[in-house]
């Protein structure tokens, strides 16, 4: 639960435009006024993922340091892991203002940002002075505007590679037409043989090979996630992200605002998040790692994730709602968890519950 003072300056951020209240919180925490409020480390929490070593299970999603502005600055209040972007090879304003909407009641966010961000360029710029031992993710995009797509994505991890700690292939945004056309599986197929060679062929040179998750919609049918799945495994794919936003409104309290164009995130999204993930867990099987998105705003929901199938998860929308103290408020929380459960690994849970979760009905 978020403390009075916390309560007091969501209040007033609410009063402004959401877009203008996200980039106060960006000062605020490239000011370094903002308190620390990381948990104690617990090698409980520790995760080994596609050979990356995390601190914690909880990172923050793309979407919130679009442009890395404030990497480090995420890592010092709780998060074992931020992912920066999405980034396109060339800047771009996005689409037209007002393009995020507060679902105050239903704890949700609908944006339709369309890849806003400084470019490639300017990103690179801020990540290398950043330490090398941070763990930040690069989440990459196509231009709108672009003539090939798939060049875009490897022009990302071309000019990434020195300073990723992993990539992300954004393919599931719902605010660029055409996009998640990608995950057709012939599309997908030329894209993953495109950017995996790309990868390898920087890992030849520089001896640092990075790992590529592929980020997916939470409004796949059955037949996409197949096809998904076995293109990802086909491929040698690191692993998953799942899921993006949904385009579903099901279930929403705010009408009005629920009818807006773009893509649903927060609260509402767990279910539908969780169940695609566990379902993707199943036809991947226990080895290809995935990172559970959607929803998450407490412990028990992090935890919720690992139990569907998770090796890790992220948030970004409950945090607008929860404020800046709940990443550190869930890992403490996933500790306690180990303590009640007698856990040696959070890990433990892992697959728990995915056949509850996949046995659901979106």
């Amino acid at each position: 639960m978020i403390n009075p003072l916390q309560s007091l300056a969501r209040r007033s951020l609410f009063l402004l435009d959401p877009e203008t209240a996200h980039g106060l919180s960006i000062k605020a925490l490239q000011s370094g006024l903002m308190p620390a409020c990381a948990a104690p480390a617990d090698l409980r929490l520790a995760q080994t993922v596609a050979g990356l070593e995390f601190a914690n299970p909880l990172g923050m999603a793309a979407g919130y340091d679009k442009n890395a502005e404030v990497p480090e600055a995420l890592l010092r209040i709780g998060f074992g892991f931020t992912e920066i972007g999405t980034v396109t090879p060339r800047p771009q304003a996005g689409n037209d203002r007002p393009r995020i909407f507060r679902l105050v009641e239903d704890n949700a966010v609908i944006n339709r940002l369309g890849f806003n961000n400084a470019g490639h360029a300017a990103a690179l710029a801020r990540l290398q002075s950043v330490s090398r031992s941070a763990m930040i993710g690069v989440n990459i995009g196509a231009n709108k505007d672009s003539a090939d797509r798939i060049a875009d994505y490897v022009a990302g991890i071309r000019t990434f590679s020195a300073v990723a700690r992993y990539f992300t292939a954004n393919i599931s945004s719902p605010n660029t037409p055409g996009l998640r056309d990608l995950q057709g599986r012939e599309s997908l197929s030329a894209l993953l043989s495109a950017v995996l060679s790309a990868r390898d062929a920087e890992a030849a040179r520089t001896g640092k090979r990075v790992p590529v998750f592929l980020k997916i919609a939470p409004d796949l049918t059955e037949e996409g996630m197949d096809d998904i799945a076995a293109e990802a495994v086909s491929h040698g794919l690191d692993g998953l992200i799942v899921s993006n936003t949904t385009l579903s409104r099901e279930g929403l309290r705010d009408q009005r605002q629920a009818q807006e164009s773009g893509g649903l995130s927060g609260k509402p999204l767990f279910e539908r998040s969780t169940i695609v993930l566990a379902r993707m867990r199943r036809r991947v099987g226990p080895g290809m790692p995935i990172i559970g998105v959607g929803g998450v705003d407490s412990a028990e929901t992090a935890a919720e994730k690992i139990r569907a199938g998770a090796d890790l998860v992220q948030l970004y929308s409950c945090m607008v709602y929860e404020g800046p103290s709940l990443p550190g408020r869930i890992v403490r929380g996933l500790s306690s968890l180990c303590n009640r459960e007698k856990l040696s690994s959070i890990r433990d849970i892992r697959d728990t519950r995915t056949d509850y979760w996949a046995d659901r009905n979106v």
